[in-house]
């Protein structure tokens, strides 16, 4: 939340400016608009969101704290689904500025009379009525009450109605709302705010020229929600703040999610929770997944199951099996030596992290400036490449270092600037020496400019030289000698630096962005359970509904329902029965058969009964049990109405699940 309100803050400043603008345009100007067409146009603000409509809800809660704060404590938040129309729009509009009950059917009334004292008719001149008391009363208070108000919001503040998502609402409710709120302009300081999720061009799609020419429209702009994650991530992720991390397989179902579903950040960061929940749920060990400062702590209070676990891990096993025959020995039977041989091995992940992070923004400062972004653009890209397998080996790493050799020297400057900045900001301790080389280069750049500027001056005399000479056999001396020098042609110092430049970046990419599951121990720390997140995240209703109707005791964890062999038990749920007969049937269901059958499932386990009345009384109530059954199956999609026979209904789902 905090990311997002420092990312919103210049759109937030930027709609705060607009108001002020309208605000005092009324304020200054109502004598001068009162015969001037410009005097019926509404401020209204075209807020751009983008298509993740689920991230809007943070970014108008926090857009009506700020006017609330600062601005006017008269704003309105409208939804379409509460506002089908006119009447129902100026009761939400009315209920939430007044805070008091409002009466729909009064909207009629033109009078706009006070029914009561919670109680409001609905309409525009009462809602101004009410404006102008409220204003009125503020005015009248104690200097002292009057500027503790004013330091917080305006005087007459403006009445600011924010539409959520525009294009959900109907034209005719946005139509008469905005023709209604033209002609009272004069009197109430009305200022609209449209969120858009898709394009500003909907208001003139949903609006005739003769009601969007009644709006001084201003268009807003909020960052892109690509531009949103990648922030995101640089905040959360690429951090050695937190402990925990997401592996390269998990990171990837997370942004193919956000890339391919929705676009939401909200979406993005509930299923990092879920990461986070699900890695101390299932791995015991996960305890270790803490500070630098705490690994010690924890380190030596674990008990020999957790070391016996330590010892189970992939990791762990490959380091042992490349140590020494004795240490081997004590790493597999002493607890303690292995206690204090996992506190190295974390703080060794702990510095990792911190070279890691580094060293990738480095690399994601040459790949991002190459032509095509062979490694991607953005540094989330860049970061699932390392993450998955060693960049180095792959052709998009080739493809970038071959780029990188052809860059002129004010890019490669720039570049090896910004490493210098991000190595001598960075919490890691080992870059001392990298910092010293990378300024060693650039001092090197300086001093091969001097000497271009005078070989600049001797290749000018030389040709002044070769001018003044006229006799033809040293004139075609020199001629030779030019072009076999041109043929022969070695590399300049500049691209001799270039090259060992590149090098240098090469040889920091294979140290330090090794990949975290060759890392010991990184199952502590890192979350990889990639198949897990996405069982939780890519739903599959019908497989949890086939589970649900055929294998009820799997969710309500009564084994007297768990029936072996494919039988069918009289205490299942009577969908569940309804539904095992249903798939035994083909494409028509005889309706007749299927209560029969229904009814020999449950009266299977109860004794005959003589009595007549009794008897016809428990048929009736079978019957309807099966009527309700066979309803909320054809309601799930399973079955419908057949036109063919109409005794019958017809299948709609084959296969297995």
């Amino acid at each position: 939340q905090q990311i997002q309100e420092d990312m919103n803050k210049q759109l937030l400043d930027s709609l705060v400016s607009f108001l002020s603008r309208s605000h005092s345009d009324f304020r200054e100007k109502t004598t001068e608009w009162t015969c001037e067409m410009k005097f019926r146009e509404i401020p209204t603000a075209a807020l751009v969101l983008g298509v993740n409509v689920t991230d809007h809800a943070l970014t108008f809660r926090g857009l009506s704290d700020v006017l609330q704060d600062n601005i006017t404590p008269y704003v309105a938040l409208l939804e379409a689904k509460d506002c089908p129309g006119i009447k129902n729009l100026m009761q939400k509009l009315m209920g939430q500025l007044m805070s008091c009950d409002v009466d729909v059917d009064s909207l009629e009334d033109e009078d706009g009379v006070q029914v009561s004292q919670n109680r409001i008719r609905c309409s525009m001149a009462s809602l101004i009525s009410w404006y102008e008391s409220v204003t009125k009363k503020t005015d009248s208070e104690t200097p002292s009450k009057k500027r503790n108000s004013s330091s917080r919001h305006w005087q007459s503040p403006p009445v600011v109605v924010i539409f959520k998502d525009m294009e959900s609402f109907t034209t005719k409710v946005l139509q008469d709302f905005i023709v209604i709120s033209s002609q009272h302009i004069h009197e109430l300081p009305l200022v609209l705010i449209f969120g858009i999720a898709t394009s500003p061009m909907i208001i003139h799609r949903l609006l005739p020229h003769s009601v969007s020419s009644l709006l001084c429209i201003e268009l807003f702009q909020s960052l892109s929600c690509k531009e949103h994650l990648s922030t995101i991530i640089d905040k959360l992720l690429l951090t050695s703040q937190f402990p925990f991390k997401l592996g390269g397989k998990v990171l990837q179902v997370l942004i193919n999610i956000f890339l391919y579903h929705d676009f939401s950040v909200q979406n993005f960061v509930k299923g990092f929770q879920l990461c986070i929940v699900e890695h101390f749920y299932s791995q015991p060990l996960s305890v270790l997944c803490c500070h630098l400062a705490d690994i010690k702590k924890r380190a030596y209070s674990l008990s020999h199951d957790q070391c016996e676990n330590i010892r189970r891990l992939p990791s762990f096993r490959r380091y042992v099996e490349k140590q020494e025959s004795g240490k081997q020995i004590e790493l597999l039977t002493n607890d303690s030596f292995l206690k204090e041989e996992t506190e190295k091995l974390l703080e060794d992940i702990h510095v990792y992290h911190e070279n890691y992070v580094s060293i990738l923004r480095c690399l994601h400062v040459f790949t991002s400036s190459l032509p095509k972004y062979p490694l991607g653009k953005q540094i989330r890209e860049l970061h699932c490449a390392c993450l998955e397998n060693r960049v180095w080996e792959t052709e998009e790493y080739e493809s970038c270092l071959q780029l990188a050799r052809m860059l002129n020297k004010t890019d490669l400057v720039t570049m090896l600037q910004q490493c210098v900045e991000i190595l001598m900001s960075s919490s890691g301790k080992k870059f001392d020496k990298t910092v010293g080389k990378l300024k060693g280069f650039l001092t090197q750049f300086q001093d091969l400019e001097a000497e271009a500027s005078q070989e600049r001056d001797v290749s000018i005399s030389s040709q002044k030289e070769l001018q003044r000479k006229t006799d033809l056999y040293h004139l075609q001396k020199t001629l030779l000698e030019l072009k076999e020098s041109r043929r022969s042609k070695k590399l300049t110092k500049f691209e001799m630096l270039r090259f060992e430049v590149v090098d240098y970046i090469d040889r920091l990419v294979r140290k330090y962005l090794v990949p975290a599951d060759d890392r010991t121990l990184h199952e502590i720390v890192y979350f990889n359970a990639a198949a897990v997140l996405r069982g939780h995240l890519n739903a599959a209703p019908r497989t949890a509904l086939h589970t649900a109707l055929n294998n009820p005791h799997w969710y309500l964890r009564n084994q007297a329902l768990k029936c072996d062999g494919g039988g069918i038990s009289n205490k299942a749920p009577d969908i569940c029965i309804v539904y095992k007969l249903h798939l035994e049937c083909g494409r028509l269901i005889n309706l007749v058969d299927w209560l029969e059958a229904f009814s020999t499932v449950v009266m299977a386990a109860e004794e005959p009964n003589a009595d007549a009345a009794s008897s016809d009384h428990v048929d009736d109530i079978i019957h309807a049990r099966f009527i309700r059954a066979v309803s909320e199956l054809e309601l799930l999609g399973f079955i419908k109405p057949s036109k063919q026979k109409t005794d019958h209904v017809a299948r709609l789902t084959w296969g297995g699940c």
